[in-house]
């Protein structure tokens, strides 16, 4: 399948609007330099690519009943955000593997939100997702561990519930190839589907993308992304826990669960630019390796080149050590300029700011900055609304990006897209129980030969 293709099967998911007026008309206007009647050519022109209403809450409308699929610290943040980002929302339902999670996550509900969730509404075990999904919702969160979330998404959507799926949506082919067909059978219920991608309602690259898609930086020539951060959190084994619970309490550390973190936090750097570009790699070479980690069998470095079908390349770097320089954000080259976000800025080929995020006019047009609350906004608004907008096959792409320079630096081959998208590659045990592992075949990956 083309790029052209890909990119289309969602890009057509929500009719695009007047950017202007629904990110906030100060925040699009050019600051300084360039010419006043030079007029880029767009890269795509206005209504081929979705903008979101970014007001500070989601419309009224009839209320709705919520659940929660996973009760950890994303799930419970979730929570709050969805609260935060509109009315008459009751959160309704509760599910996750372990019973404690799901009694904390009710208690810190009735606390902090006044809300009592029926005590025969909180379901544990692998099942407890079909339960909650069951009990009656409107819509549900997905915020288990990566590797579940698109059976949960396919069980969903079959069921016709609205879905909030965090990031990643998939961490190996046969997940993404399942989320890929779970979201074509979404749009075609109408449902409204939005991931944790929260960089596509954040205002600064919201206003960035537009006025990159309106050609300002010219034709996009490459780009650099990175997450570069100290070492994330990780749980030493207790007595008790079997092999299987062990590893869904310490998931960010295990490959199987989470992805490793090129996949599961980095996605959202690679994101940005395939979002911005419209564009997916088609091959992928690189290098990573452990040097800290505690537990787990993840890498904690990857450098990655990325080739698109035009020739142009994309540098991904991540890191999670201690001790080392930080960085978090992305840059995008043009043949007219080049897009710095951390300075939330465009600039000309000699260095003259063309445009910037204009924040004292934010402040004075929002009040709603957080782009965690602001997605559950666009979320609520479909629903309420009726129209359809679904986020999956983007972020199961962006997905599919980062598993490919996983398995780059893994194997030190050059993965290609078609490769992966096709691969037999499938990390979810069939049955899955609170048992023994064969945990022979949890081992740090190592390129190449050995010779």
């Amino acid at each position: 399948m083309s790029q052209k293709m890909n990119r289309r099967s969602f890009l057509a998911t929500g009719a695009a609007v007047g950017a202007a007026s629904l990110v906030g008309g100060p925040l699009l206007s050019a600051c300084s330099g360039g010419k006043k009647n030079d007029k880029p050519a767009p890269l795509r022109e206005a209504g081929t690519y979705y903008i979101p209403e970014l007001p500070d809450k989601a419309v009224e409308g009839r209320p709705l009943k919520a659940g929660l699929i996973g009760c950890g610290g994303r799930g419970n943040g979730a929570v709050g955000d969805l609260l935060s980002a509109a009315d008459g929302i009751t959160i309704t339902a509760l599910g996750d593997v372990f019973p404690d999670r799901v009694q904390a996550t009710r208690e810190a509900i009735a606390k902090d939100h006044g809300q009592e969730v029926p005590a025969e509404n909180c379901f544990t075990g692998f099942d407890a997702y079909q339960k909650v999904i069951d009990s009656g919702v409107d819509m549900v969160i997905v915020a288990t561990p990566p590797v579940f979330r698109p059976t949960h998404f396919q069980y969903a959507t079959s069921k016709g519930v609205h879905s909030f799926l965090e990031k990643p949506v998939c961490v190996d082919s046969k997940g993404y190839r399942t989320m890929m067909a779970a979201a074509k059978q979404a749009e075609a219920k109408g449902l409204s589907v939005v991931t944790g991608t929260q960089r596509h309602h954040e205002r600064p690259y919201v206003a960035a993308f537009q006025k990159i898609q309106e050609g300002l930086i010219g034709r996009i020539t490459g780009g650099n992304v990175y997450w570069n951060q100290g070492m994330l959190w990780y749980r030493e084994r207790q007595k008790g826990w079997s092999d299987m619970e062990w590893m869904i309490r310490d998931w960010v550390n295990w490959k199987w669960l989470s992805g490793d973190h090129i996949v599961e936090q980095h996605v959202h750097n690679i994101d940005v630019f395939t979002w911005m570009t419209g564009w997916h790699p088609v091959s992928a070479t690189g290098v990573g390796s452990r040097q800290r980690r505690i537990t787990g069998d993840q890498y904690d470095n990857f450098s990655i080149d990325f080739e698109f079908e035009n020739g142009v390349h994309l540098h991904s770097m991540c890191r999670q050590i201690d001790g080392c320089s930080s960085r978090v954000g992305e840059f995008i080259q043009g043949t007219k300029g080049c897009w710095k976000q951390e300075e939330n800025t465009i600039y000309d080929l000699d260095g003259n700011v063309l445009w910037k995020y204009d924040e004292e006019a934010a402040a004075q047009e929002f009040t709603q900055h957080n782009p965690y609350v602001l997605e559950h906004v666009d979320w609520v608004n479909h629903i309420r609304k009726g129209t359809m907008h679904v986020e999956a096959a983007e972020t199961a792409q962006s997905s599919l990006a980062g598993i490919m320079g996983r398995e780059a630096a893994y194997t030190g081959k050059t993965v290609t897209w078609d490769e992966m998208s096709a691969a037999d590659m499938d990390y979810l045990p069939e049955n899955p129980e609170l048992g023994k592992m064969d945990m022979t075949k949890h081992t740090v990956q190592v390129p190449g030969t050995g010779k």
